[in-house]
């Protein structure tokens, strides 16, 4: 099998799925507990804690652990929402957004609060200038993606950060999820960027499981309160197990990605190369400032599934765009905001790669890819 969904989800690294289980067994108590069970469950936490801090080149401090990107997208919207409202409530995001900020903001909009998006340009890139217009006096967020999680695109975070210099109060949003070990911490993590959500089955970690970077003197409302973990910030049980194979995770996933710095831009070339070859074979995904594991295609006339479908029957394994709307036949929102039209936008499909993925699978997909062709072809 070839496995080229890795945006959706990526197979748990031996050692990290190794990690959780030991740890299962052998540190069981609750970290908020007295006694030494406790105690040793707390430390790996906190050791856990510094291991990722160390990663992202920030302060323990400011990791918050959560179970995933969609939590952290949701807490720092709705924490910052809760937390700014007497000093404003105009919120802005773009209009590619994960649904995990997308459907956020439109729940904060029935709460009375507004939002404004910001188009992209017909490449799929975040338009800067209009991001400037939209900024108001009760502006209390912006939250733009790091890398687009339907055709790769890197956005200007590097850019918006310059703009926002000139606007201290106004919290910077970055969902992270498909940035990290995957695209160099400076393309993202600037100085102004003031919260990042991550999740750690996009690294080859547990799912149900990550963390939120919040730098240190923002604030935003508690999204879980009750027994006062993550200092008061985030209450619940911590999931210790989980957390320690996180770390692991992300240590040994930029490990690889440091070792084979070219790996997944040569995978991702030899697909262009191959796939522009195709006459009736569209690329979204651009060819600069763009992440290297994504890469977005359409075959003209043919949906989007069918075709997912048909390279599922060769041990192919892909996607239509975002796998949180892939079972919903609908059209990619990335592709529409592009103004793509809808007959086209519903024939891609999203190829994701990891590491882990080789060239020869690279030419295998090829050979079927061309079969595929040559059959839809003569049917369409």
């Amino acid at each position: 099998m070839i496995y080229f969904d890795n945006s959706a989800t990526t197979a748990i690294f031996p050692q990290s799925l190794d990690t959780y289980k030991k740890t299962s067994q052998r540190v069981f108590g609750n970290p908020s507990s007295l006694h030494f069970l406790g105690a040793q469950a707390n430390r790996l936490l906190t050791q856990a804690r510094k291991q990722i801090a160390d990663s992202l080149q920030v302060s323990a401090e400011e990791i918050v652990f959560t179970s995933g990107g969609t939590e952290g997208d949701n807490w720092v919207l709705k924490g910052t929402a809760f937390e700014k409202k007497e000093y404003g409530k105009h919120l802005i995001i773009s209009s590619i957004e994960h649904p995990a900020v997308k459907k956020t903001a439109e729940q904060l909009a029935s709460f009375g609060f507004e939002i404004d998006q910001v188009p992209v340009t017909k490449e799929g890139f975040v338009d800067v200038d209009q991001l400037a217009g939209l900024i108001r006096e009760d502006t209390i967020l912006v939250s733009i993606m790091a890398v687009n999680n339907e055709i790769g695109t890197i956005q200007p975070i590097q850019k918006i950060s310059k703009l926002l210099e000139r606007f201290p109060k106004i919290h910077f949003h970055v969902d992270a999820v498909q940035a990290i070990a995957k695209v160099d911490i400076e393309k993202w993590l600037t100085p102004r960027v003031d919260f990042a959500a991550f999740s750690a089955h996009k690294f080859h970690g547990p799912r149900g499981i990550g963390f939120i970077y919040w730098k240190k003197g923002r604030r935003i409302q508690p999204l879980l309160t009750g027994g006062g973990q993550e200092k008061g910030q985030r209450s619940g049980t911590e999931n210790v197990p989980a957390i320690v194979a996180m770390a692991k995770a992300l240590r040994i996933a930029i490990e690889k990605k440091e070792q084979r710095p070219e790996h997944l831009d040569n995978l991702k070339a030899a697909l262009v190369s191959g796939l522009s070859a195709f006459d009736k074979v569209t690329i979204f995904s651009p060819s600069e400032n763009d992440a290297p594991h994504i890469l977005c295609i359409a075959l003209k006339g043919i949906r989007g599934e069918v075709l997912v479908h048909a390279l599922e029957e060769k041990e192919i394994i892909t996607s239509t765009t975002s796998a949180c709307s892939s079972k919903k036949n609908t059209e990619s929102s990335t592709l529409a905001a592009m103004n793509v039209p809808s007959s086209l936008a519903t024939c891609a499909i999203r190829i994701s790669l990891d590491e882990s993925n080789t060239m020869a699978e690279v030419e295998q997909f090829m050979i079927v890819f061309e079969q595929l062709y040559q059959r839809f072809s003569k049917i369409n």
